[in-house]
């Protein structure tokens, strides 16, 4: 574990006996209670898989060892993009996926981890947080009986490695691609044949030909997954201006834990959430320098503004006609609309303004 983050860990440690003493909020008990979690990912995922070990360390450490939560990868659970079902049906207590995995089950639950186009990291923090997203994601989870919370982001992903280089619509033709969420809706709407596969088949199918492209995070986790060593064209983005993932927790579960152990888990998968984010900035950018010290042939591009407009046409276009056959979906769509138009202009003249007129790298 990295030491800014044993350090975090202890002033939260510190905060949370420190409220105890001054204002005994809770009655605690000395009861003790374990959580099964179930995650997306295999063993050894990077970051993602840090994430919900990072909060279940911090979470029995805070408790003093009454929460403990135990994590299952996909290898023993055997249904990466079954986390939905598992949490809901109460084979285990929580879950860590993304929410768009699940937009055939649940489509409004795929606005929570992102819209193409849409908003960036700590936009998307802003809304959840300080706007009305935590408000609406509980309105789509709570009919299953399961609660979600931010679990990681992993920022502006990459659009993908492909074997040819992308130089009009007319490349897109036929082309087969790994791309999930919405996004993939997009894509297969400008004629691209799309497929979702689950984190371990990618390497081989890409390999295989089974697929022409595939369109993964970024860097940080890319990297190990040895696209660059198949395919040579990595473009930058369109689709995930952020990607954040989810904790699902089971609202039977959530109930049986007493307040005190409620309020240290949300303290636990917020700080954890944010871990994930500041890591996979940290950890692309390491990345991304081996790749162009070690693997010079790759070649880094982005789409042409024919691409560009036609999917955002397309975003758009499908946008609207959820937002139309929907009233929560209307809702979300709306919300997240006007946050944008609101938040926007300050990430211009703020963030935008500094990397296009001062920073030199």
């Amino acid at each position: 574990m990295e030491a800014n983050t044993m350090s975090l860990r202890k002033t939260l440690l510190a905060a949370v006996s420190t409220l105890g003493l001054l204002a005994s909020p809770f009655a605690v008990s000395e009861e003790t209670f374990t959580l099964r979690l179930a995650e997306t990912w295999g063993p050894n995922s990077g970051l993602l898989g840090d994430a919900p070990r990072n909060m279940a360390a911090m979470a029995e450490e805070m408790s003093g060892g009454r929460l403990k939560i135990r994590i299952d990868s996909s290898n023993k659970h055997k249904a990466p993009f079954g986390i939905f079902d598992l949490v809901r049906n109460g084979q285990y207590d929580m879950g860590h996926t993304a929410s768009y995995y699940y937009k055939g089950t649940i489509p409004n639950a795929m606005y929570f981890t992102t819209i193409p186009f849409g908003m960036i990291a700590p936009e998307m923090y802003a809304w959840f947080y300080h706007d009305d997203g935590m408000e609406l994601m509980q309105k789509v989870y709570e009919p299953f009986g399961l609660l979600s919370f931010p679990g990681g982001n992993t920022a502006n992903q990459m659009g993908g490695w492909f074997r040819k280089e992308i130089k009009s619509l007319e490349d897109l033709k036929g082309l087969k691609m790994r791309t999930p969420g919405f996004a993939g809706e997009v894509m297969s709407e400008v004629g691209v044949a799309v497929t979702n596969l689950p984190p371990g088949e990618l390497y081989t199918a890409l390999e295989r030909n089974t697929i022409d492209a595939v369109e993964w995070v970024g860097p940080a986790l890319d990297l190990q997954m040895g696209f660059h060593q198949i395919a040579k064209y990595y473009y930058s983005g369109w689709q995930e201006p952020n990607a954040e993932v989810q904790f699902l927790i089971n609202k039977k579960t959530w109930d049986k834990l007493p307040a005190d152990l409620q309020a240290i888990l949300r303290v636990s998968m917020r700080t954890a959430a944010y871990d994930m984010y500041i890591q996979s900035t940290h950890e692309s950018g390491v990345a991304w320098e081996k790749m162009k010290q070690e693997y010079p042939d790759v070649t880094h591009k982005v789409f042409p503004p024919e691409v560009i407009t036609a999917l955002r046409e397309t975003t758009n276009r499908l946008l609207d006609e959820f937002a139309e056959k929907d009233e929560l979906a209307n809702e979300i769509i709306t919300s997240q609309r006007e946050y944008l138009k609101q938040v926007r202009p300050w990430t211009n003249i703020s963030d935008k303004a500094y990397l296009n007129s001062v920073a030199e790298q």
